[in-house]
């Protein structure tokens, strides 16, 4: 093979833990550039081949109406829309395009749509907020069998709802949060709760912690997507913001919150969640670390 059909196969790699500020920590993410000419199924063999919960690709956006596009892949599947590699993903490109430095706003293009990302620099890495999806909410008869595969931690009062903000999540609120932080969950019921539930991506429980360094304690389990226990999640989040405004409940902890995720399986996370209830919209947003920068051979 000559050295320019190899130099025709290099594509820039990097990867970005999501939700901190230190590496080694959060959510990672690889993110793979100039992904143009790149078939789903060659994608789909990268996300599995990094065995990351998800892997991003960045496309040239379509129609002019965005900044850039992304397809987004667990090892197993195509997302519409998945909360840490956007996050994630736009940090990469931040860094990747000098001509977007001092940008405030940007267009993101998934399959989910188009979403609105937020910047926030105040002298540090900058922040950065997407626009999640608007949520659905569909009907579930999953009561029973969460109580089974969590082991009888007590629910909160609301019951469990299946909500679809581009990702599809069975959201269960739990009455205390040392046990969720404490749950040892039933993969193999797991996943099969999550196949019987529609073919939802997981199953994703939080409590309230008043006394902690979050308003809430999120845990967010994908066995049937080769993912245990997923460790910081965006989706997963914006589902848990959906689910308590539309449950009433979130007076309590107020619009913008932050959640705290991933501290189980070490890679302690926070994400901060910012809920619009005038214009209907959620974002999910934090800090973010590249940890690795260079190219791939495809």
């Amino acid at each position: 093979m000559s050295n320019g059909h190899v130099a025709a196969r290099m594509r820039r790699f990097a990867q970005v833990d999501v939700f901190t500020q230190r590496a080694g920590y959060g959510n990672p993410v690889a993110v793979v550039f100039e992904a143009d000419l790149l078939d789903t199924a060659t994608m789909q063999r990268i996300a599995n081949w990094t065995n990351l919960s998800e892997t991003a690709f960045v496309l040239a956006a379509r129609g002019g109406r965005a900044d850039f596009r992304l397809r987004i892949f667990t090892p197993r599947q195509e997302l519409p829309f998945a909360g840490h590699p956007t996050v994630g993903a736009t940090h990469a490109v931040l860094e990747a395009r000098p001509q977007l430095a001092e940008r405030h706003r940007l267009t993101l293009e998934c399959a989910a749509g188009l979403l609105p990302v937020r910047i926030e620099r105040n002298g540090g890495s900058p922040r950065i907020f997407v626009e999640a999806p608007t949520a659905t909410f569909e009907p579930t008869a999953a009561s029973l069998a969460v109580d089974l595969v969590l082991g009888g931690a007590s629910l909160a009062h609301a019951a469990p709802r299946l909500v679809d903000v581009g990702a599809r999540w069975l959201v269960v609120e739990y009455a205390d949060a040392a046990a969720v932080r404490a749950m040892q969950p039933d993969f193999e019921r797991i996943t099969a709760l999550t196949t019987r539930e529609r073919d939802v991506v997981g199953l994703c429980v939080f409590a309230r912690e008043p006394e902690g360094d979050a308003a809430i304690v999120v845990r967010a389990f994908c066995p049937a997507d080769g993912i245990p226990e997923d460790p910081v999640t965006g989706s997963a989040n914006a589902a848990i913001a959906a689910f308590l405004r539309d449950n009433g409940r979130l007076a309590a902890i107020g619009p913008r919150y932050r959640a705290s995720q991933g501290r189980e399986v070490g890679r302690n996370g926070f994400v901060d969640v910012v809920v619009d209830e005038a214009a209907g919209t959620i974002a999910i947003g934090g800090d973010c670390v590249t940890c690795i920068n260079g190219t791939i051979a495809l």
